[in-house]
């Protein structure tokens, strides 16, 4: 097998360990409710602290990857993983739950920057769009196999001996990244990259925060659905095991629709059109899941028009700004990214607290996936106006 191959498929267990462990929360809620006596919204704090620490270290761990190296920022990131992962496993207060998440979190968050420069730096002018969905597909596998796996298992066993599958998960993509990390060839090596610096065009944020804004209300979207639906679907008759099983069978899907969906882009060309049916079809989709008969049909048909965006919006602020400010751009995008992210699972349970109404959460995340298309109209507009800066 070619190195690179190999280095994406160490990336993507190592990238699939980060969904698994982040989505054990939502997984495991029913059983933490009653651990911890907890109410939703205390749930959702417990879900987005695993996001909030990226608002204030997507750019700084950017920065450790160039001083000291994508290997060892991505094996501290894995050893914080385990070192959460343990504290919440072993927690007997909902304090210690939350100190252990933010560790955890901490360590996604230095990973998720460093895989992906893994990724770029393997395939550079190889495969490189086919290698970059791939990464991308392991977030949601991982979430998947935790909505599927974590809940039955702790309804046969307990909540803890699931939360320590996730500490086993990241200690084995610990050693599998010490044992066949390699940095590329010296001419496949990365180019110079672009400094960090806060003096770029006004324009530059604006591309940023627009594009930001609009990749975080997709994934908040997403990330709200795959939290509460479980606890939903079990209010209309399922079982804690069905209730996961859908709902990761939905994001299984979202797996397989995101690399079709960049195919019929470069097949139709018409990015702006599908983003937006992409966007509002799942909203559509996402409400129906609250408030139409046969929930589970539009799980799934959700699942498939999701897959229609994402290629497409991550191609978006690389293309409108220059090189020399894009790691700038991307820091600024990617720290929106994380703040969506923790925000809005707590909103969510809050919004599910106050309603008393468990299809709530999930209308909400429709609303998000609306906003994304505000968002997305915003950066258009903003686009062109000029040429890229």
């Amino acid at each position: 097998m070619s190195r690179r191959w190999l280095m994406l498929l160490v990336v993507f267990f190592t990238r699939t360990s980060l969904g698994f462990q982040f989505q054990s929360i939502a997984a495991l809620t029913p059983f933490l409710l009653s651990a911890f006596d907890l109410n939703y919204a205390q749930a959702g704090i417990l879900m987005g602290l695993y996001m909030l620490p990226g608002v204030i270290m997507a750019v700084p761990g950017g920065l450790l990857g160039q001083r000291f190296g994508s290997l060892r920022v991505v094996v501290a990131g894995l050893v914080l993983m385990v070192v959460g992962g343990t504290i919440v496993a072993y927690a007997g207060s909902f304090a210690a739950a939350t100190a252990g998440r933010a560790v955890a979190g901490v360590g996604g968050v230095l990973i998720n920057i460093m895989l992906a420069r893994i990724v770029a730096e393997w395939f550079r002018g190889k495969e490189i769009q086919t290698a970059m969905s791939v990464m991308l597909a392991s977030w949601p596998f991982g979430m998947a196999l935790a909505l599927i796996v974590l809940a039955p298992l702790a309804a046969a066993t307990s909540w803890r001996l699931a939360e320590y599958l996730t500490v086993a998960a990241a200690g084995v993509a610990l050693a599998l990244m010490v044992l066949f990390y390699e940095d590329p060839p010296a001419d496949d090596g990365p180019a110079e990259s672009a400094a960090l610096h806060l003096n770029v065009p006004a324009r530059v944020w604006a591309l940023a925060l627009s594009s930001g804004a609009a990749w975080s209300l997709l994934n908040a979207s997403l990330i709200v659905v795959a939290s509460f639906a479980p606890s939903f679907l079990m209010t209309r008759g399922f079982s804690v095991g069905e209730a996961g099983f859908l709902t990761g069978i939905a994001l299984w899907i979202s797996i397989l629709s995101i690399p079709i969906g960049g195919i019929v882009a470069d097949r139709l060309n018409r990015p702006r059109l599908q983003v937006v049916i992409g966007c509002l079809g799942a909203a559509v989709g996402i409400a129906c899941i609250a408030g139409a008969p046969l929930p589970a049909f539009w799980m799934v048909a959700s699942g498939i028009v999701l897959g229609l965006s994402p290629g497409i919006m991550m191609s978006l602020l690389p293309k409108s700004v220059r090189s020399e400010h894009l790691a700038t751009a991307l820091g600024v995008y990617y720290a929106l990214f994380y703040l969506g992210m923790a925000c809005s699972q707590t909103a969510a349970g809050y919004v599910r607290d106050v309603t008393g109404d468990p299809g709530m959460p999930l209308l909400f995340a429709a609303v998000l996936m609306v906003l994304t298309v505000v968002a997305l109209f915003v950066f258009w507009r903003i686009e062109r106006s000029a040429e890229p800066v």
